[in-house]
């Protein structure tokens, strides 16, 4: 993803959800253009974010009779229980005739042919303009940093580099070919080598075109019968729940399966509340925030497993896809060690990560923690401002139990002097030396310090003690408030972030569990990510991936970005 491009998916997904509300309050359909020139990377991922119905894009035109298409897939839509309808179109659309396929021109089309009232909407340069997503703050960040050693380690013969991400890594590619490679993607479309132009966009933008139309069309009733799946959440909440359950459940009956869904967690199984879950049941929760089946911290002890053998027996559950955090994990794990004594857990089993806290194995970025990272740095952002009307620390306290994830992409995102984690401690050395340097820049005439702290970073240090301390040594230079943001970290509706992942992982769980039924297996293990690709592994895997003491995994590819942190917050010297 370029810089700038999630910044663009905000606004776009902010007006497509205002859209949404004010359509579906007069059944009214809109059609939505975005930019992109040649790409139709913002249109898509828009549309699966903002669940629209349909969507054009030039790297995939639609087939001759796409305009029958288009109004019966929307007709679906609405007698299936919608009562909205938005299609996306990407400025650069056109038909595989090589024409131009304009918004106003399908606004003409959906008028005469379904003969509803039908809006444009021209986003035009607001997809440019408005405050920087989380995301977009801290990948430029990195991969500035990563450009300026580049220019400082370079020869004058070396050849020159573009400098990008992938898997939340800096990737360093030749800049010719990647240049040569852009300009040839138009050529591919002229030429209708439509699979050779999404392949050009990467591995991912294919997969999500094939989701996109899956989770759109309202399922056939025709399909020969499948299995049974159930969904249940477990753990804490997390903004995008609703959204994976959305894209599972459509998902999973464009396979021709029963899609189930279990409220209030495994005691909402055990007693009973399951229910089958339609494609209508979850229009709309896209870009709801909370866990409409309901969510809980309570795991089943050893004793009750009985019951939930017996529940899953009961419902003729033959697969069991679980959302949830690190709890959920645990959960599935110790029922794992006793598996064979119990006839209902003989089914196949996947986990899908949804926390904040960003603390599971196998998973860079699990479904909330961009949301709950968005909820910081506009926090932030306002206490910036506050502070700058007088000479003030403030101290900020962030979620994240014992995994310093939010706290220290929170600090980078929103420029903080300091952060304090978990992982590295909180040592006395080391905040003599922060007073000093506070001490220090508030006499020379700075206005604001802010340091950043994970909610468990230190038993003793705790944010209250830091503040005092702050204020005890302050010299009159200035004053020190703390902030712990706490819950409103959890709240929210999912950011397009979030949506999109968790779309693209729910389809895949769905897709494992299919597999494993038709194959007659019935492993149990969690989303993971190898080589750009999605994979399961084992659930029993999980302890060696693990810090068991203090739930988070092993192995945290931020805690490499220190250095860039403690570059950025170091003031040379003169």
């Amino acid at each position: 993803m370029t810089v700038g491009a999630d910044t663009a998916l905000h606004r776009i997904i902010e007006a497509i959800d205002a859209l949404s509300s004010t359509a579906a309050s007069h059944q009214r359909s809109f059609v939505v253009e975005v930019m992109g020139r040649h790409c139709g990377y913002l249109a898509l991922m828009s549309a699966i974010a903002g669940g629209a119905d349909y969507v054009l894009i030039p790297e995939n035109p639609p087939p001759d009779g796409w305009e029958d298409e288009m109004c019966a897939q929307l007709r679906a839509g609405r007698a299936a229980g919608r009562r909205d309808s938005i299609v996306v179109v990407a400025e650069g659309a056109r038909s595989r005739s090589g024409e131009p396929i304009t918004s106003q021109g399908v606004r003409d089309l959906l008028e005469e042919r379904l003969g509803e009232d039908t809006r444009v909407t021209i986003l035009g340069h607001v997809q440019r303009g408005g405050t920087p997503s989380a995301y977009d703050r801290w990948m430029p960040t990195l991969v500035g940093h990563a450009a300026a050693m580049e220019v400082l380690g370079a020869g004058p013969d070396d050849e020159p580099q573009l400098i990008g991400m992938r898997n939340n890594r800096v990737h360093r590619s030749p800049l010719m070919g990647a240049v040569q490679r852009t300009r040839e993607i138009p050529g591919l479309i002229d030429a209708g080598d439509y699979e050779g132009a999404m392949a050009a966009r990467g591995s991912t933008f294919s997969e999500m075109v094939q989701v996109f139309q899956r989770i759109a069309q309202v399922a056939p009733t025709d399909l020969p019968a499948g299995s049974r799946i159930a969904i249940i959440h477990a753990g804490g909440l997390a903004p995008g729940m609703n959204t994976a359950v959305r894209a599972a459940v459509r998902f999973g009956l464009s396979r021709g399966h029963t899609m189930l869904g279990v409220r209030g967690s495994f005691q909402g199984l055990i007693d009973g509340d399951v229910s089958e879950l339609t494609w209508g049941d979850v229009d709309g929760w896209v870009s709801i925030g909370g866990a409409e089946l309901g969510t809980s911290r309570a795991a089943p002890g050893v004793e009750q497993y009985y019951a939930v053998s017996r529940a899953l027996e009961n419902h003729d559950i033959q697969a069991l896809l679980v959302i949830g955090g690190h709890r959920a994990y645990e959960t599935i794990h110790r029922m794992l060690q006793e598996r064979d004594r119990y006839p209902g857990f003989q089914v196949p089993v996947i986990c899908l990560p949804t926390t904040i806290d960003n603390n599971l194995p196998g998973w860079d970025m699990a479904i909330g923690a961009d949301t709950a990272l968005c909820a910081i740095v506009s926090s932030v952002d306002r206490l910036k401002q506050s502070a700058m009307a007088s000479r003030r620390c403030f101290v900020v306290e962030v979620m994240g139990r014992y995994c310093g994830y939010l706290a220290f992409m929170g600090a980078l995102s929103v420029g903080a002097e300091r952060v304090y984690l978990h992982e590295q401690g909180v040592h006395l050395a080391d905040l003599t030396q922060d007073v000093a340097t506070m001490v220090a820049g508030f006499a020379a005439g700075r206005s604001f310090h802010l340091a950043i702290r994970n909610e468990a970073a230190s038993v003793g240090y705790t944010t209250e003690f830091l503040c005092q301390l702050f204020t005890e040594e302050s010299g009159g230079h200035f004053d020190v408030r703390p902030m712990v943001l706490g819950h409103l970290q959890q709240g929210g509706n999912p950011t397009p972030y979030d949506r999109v992942h968790a779309t693209r992982l729910a389809a895949y769980c769905v897709d494992w569990l299919s597999g494993q039924i038709v194959a007659g297996k019935r492993e149990w293990g969690f989303v993971g990510l190898t080589d750009d690709a999605l994979t399961t592994v084992p659930m029993k895997a999980m302890t060696d991936l693990v810090d068991t003491q203090f739930r988070r995994p092993i192995d945290q590819w931020w805690l490499e970005l220190q250095p860039i942190m403690e570059a950025l917050a170091t003031e040379p010297p003169e």
